[in-house]
């Protein structure tokens, strides 16, 4: 056992050193790190790879952790704006950025070194453990990879980790197209798929499983798909027009693996349908029994229970959760987050009024029953059973056991306290809500968090065969329904597509929009099912970006709001507590809108007027030490790295139209 602590405390010496250094030019040799004896036993490739599951979205110690991940988008708001929405306030970096490889080095180091010990038969243990935790890798890398692609598009492929040679370190910085890099993502998920265990080998579902693997994969597929057709012919794909990989003489002639870019969007759609089928086909989703627990003596809700329960295994449409432990200090603030009011997190107006009626109406149709939105419990009434168990509202029970055993307990909701910044919206999301008092301490709650469940396998599913075909086929059919009537939603899709309007739901959801123009109802709904079912899971951005789905706020500015304060809600507060349009402000005017718009209350915003956008920040700009690191002098031209559209060779500078 003590060996075994050593060698642990070697691996995270070896971390600590590695992430230092963001770029290929300063890297320690491995065996003054590891130990020579060091990964030839199956035990240690599992405590390697263990080590790499931080890479994965969790719960964090002071935040809402996973819940928290979609603010910034027309889903949820926080109590500060993000500067990408102020085009010119997000600007070329020194230094750091996303340009990074420290986990892609150390997940190589382990491929490198394990796979040829594999193959000489030189690794003791169970040969099915082996291949799974080998799987792992695999799945890592691609994982880390889709980061990657998500932020930067092309992107070096880098299989090995080389000598510290300049000149080969350079050569290495040459960044592969993104169609190039989404294929090696694919292939080394597929090596996930193929190596790991149908279940997890914790039996815990603690650890990845082929399932985990497949579906990223139909994520990635399906991402990359979408990319190239919303984003065809312009500069944010390869070969299209004043894309900046044609500037780089290696990437001369490039062409598509499939032959040309509709092709590729074709066999990535396939491999979307495939593998996310595949889950689905393997995984039920968790009963909703539409019962918001309000007393002990009524009946527990799984659907509810599923995203803060201490225990996750049981959940069969969870592939992976993460289980934390206060005894051993591996905790997260998530439960008293949930408890009080979700502090600094809002769900905005568009989110909530895009919740369909239960009767599959949108809210404006004739005949759907919407109670309106004077008070949060109007909101509520009839909805979607997603919007009616997660949106809170005033004296709602937070907490049924265990009483008093938290120092941060809020038994009972209160009205939305917007003047002390904690309700950023007024609108407030209890998914992620734990009934006992015990889990209410401050930065002490040990609630599981989920890191792929299967739900999103039937949507991705859902959206993939309709891009390829433009229909619903049978078995988009069958999912789309099973998601409804789980929802406690009317089933029939087409009720709710015929019903819909197209330029009310585009006043409060950017994904009713590709490259600036309304998509068609079929689409349009397919999306909405998808926000309304993984929102608060920290998907958001991801799809809102392969949708290209901020063009029109360059034209047309976009206002966050929130609940109606200007209504008989107004009256649940001080009036002289309202203040507006003064350097204190609390909350913005009524003269701008009935509805709380939390980025405009003193004047002094610089998102006052509302949301813009540069088409620039589809992608992160690169930041300058990489090309200084890799020019041949002070010409950061004569890097083999390029600059992403619309970002400019000097730091500090603001995003520029791209043409």
């Amino acid at each position: 056992m003590r060996r075994y602590i050593n060698i642990l405390i070697l691996f995270s010496l070896f971390i600590l050193t590695v992430s230092c250094s963001d770029d290929f030019l300063d890297r320690p040799p491995e065996s003054q790190i590891i130990p020579e004896d060091y990964l030839f036993e199956e035990s240690q490739l599992g405590a390697y790879t263990i080590n790499l599951y931080g890479i994965l979205p969790s719960h964090g110690n002071w935040s809402f952790g996973t819940f928290g991940i979609d603010t910034d988008t027309d889903n949820m708001a926080d109590l500060s704006y993000d500067n990408k929405y102020v085009p010119g306030q997000w600007r070329v970096p020194q230094t750091d950025g996303s340009w990074s490889f420290t986990n892609i080095y150390n997940i190589n180091y382990f491929l490198n070194t394990v796979l040829t010990r594999w193959k000489n038969g030189e690794i003791t243990g169970s040969e099915n453990l082996i291949e799974h935790y080998i799987g792992e890798a695999y799945f890592f890398r691609a994982y880390e990879y889709f980061n990657k692609v998500q932020a930067l598009g092309d992107f070096p492929i880098v299989k090995k980790n080389y000598a510290d040679d300049k000149e080969v370190l350079i050569e290495a910085s040459k960044r592969n197209p993104r169609s190039e890099v989404v294929r090696f993502i694919l292939s080394d998920l597929d090596s996930a798929s193929a190596m790991m265990a149908s279940s997890s080998p914790d039996a815990n579902k603690n650890r990845l499983s082929k399932y985990s693997a497949l579906l990223i994969k139909s994520r990635v597929a399906l991402y990359e798909a979408s990319w190239l057709k919303n984003f065809k012919g312009t500069a944010f794909v390869p070969n299209g027009t004043g894309w900046p990989g044609a500037e780089k003489s290696y990437n001369q002639g490039w062409q598509y693996e499939a032959g040309n870019i509709d092709a590729e969007i074709d066999w990535l759609l396939e491999q979307a349908m495939e593998a996310s089928e595949e889950v689905a086909e393997a995984f039920s989703l968790t009963p909703n029994n539409g019962v918001l627990q309000q007393t002990v003596t009524d009946s527990q809700n799984p659907y509810f229970d599923m995203f803060s329960d201490t225990d996750m295994s049981g959940y069969n449409e969870v592939l992976l959760w993460r289980d934390y432990d206060q005894g051993l200090g591996v905790v997260h603030n998530v439960p008293v987050e949930a408890m009080r009011g979700n502090a600094t997190v809002g769900l905005t107006k568009g989110l909530v009024d895009s919740f369909v009626m239960a009767n599959g109406l949108p809210i404006y149709a004739s005949g759907s029953g919407y109670s309106g939105d004077d008070y949060i419990s109007d909101v509520r009434v009839n909805r979607d059973g997603r919007l009616w168990l997660f949106l809170k509202e005033p004296d709602q029970i937070n907490v049924l056991y265990n009483l008093q055993a938290g120092t941060h307990v809020t038994p009972v909701e209160p009205i939305p306290e917007i003047i002390n910044r904690i309700y950023s919206t007024g609108y407030t999301i209890r998914k992620g809500l734990n009934y006992d008092g015990a889990q209410a301490n401050n930065g002490q709650g040990y609630t599981g968090s989920i890191v792929f469940r299967a739900t999103e396998a039937y949507l991705n599913y859902i959206e993939a065969s309709y891009l390829k075909t433009g229909s619903i086929n049978g078995t988009a059919a069958s999912y789309w329904r099973e998601i409804r009537q789980r929802a406690g939603v009317d089933t029939d899709f087409n009720k709710t597509i015929a019903a819909t309007s197209m330029s009310i739901e585009a006043e409060g959801d950017w994904g009713a929009y590709t490259a600036g123009q309304l998509i068609d109802p079929t689409l349009y709904n397919i999306r909405r099912e998808r926000r309304n079912e993984l929102f608060a899971e920290g998907l958001r951005w991801m799809d809102l970006k392969r949708w290209r789905a901020m063009d029109q706020l360059m034209t047309q500015k976009y206002h966050v709001e929130g609940f109606k304060l200007w209504g008989p809600m107004q009256n649940w507060y001080d009036s002289n507590e309202l203040t507006y349009e003064v350097s204190t402000a609390t909350v913005s005017a009524p003269s701008r809108s009935e509805y709380l718009r939390p980025y405009e209350k003193t004047g002094g915003e610089l998102v006052y007027d509302g949301y813009s956008w540069a088409m620039a920040h589809y992608l992160d700009p690169i930041a300058i030490q990489h090309f200084l690191i890799t020019a041949e002098g002070s010409d950061l031209n004569s890097s083999p790295i390029y600059q992403n559209p619309g970002w400019a060779l000097k730091a500090n500078e603001g995003a520029q139209p791209v043409n």
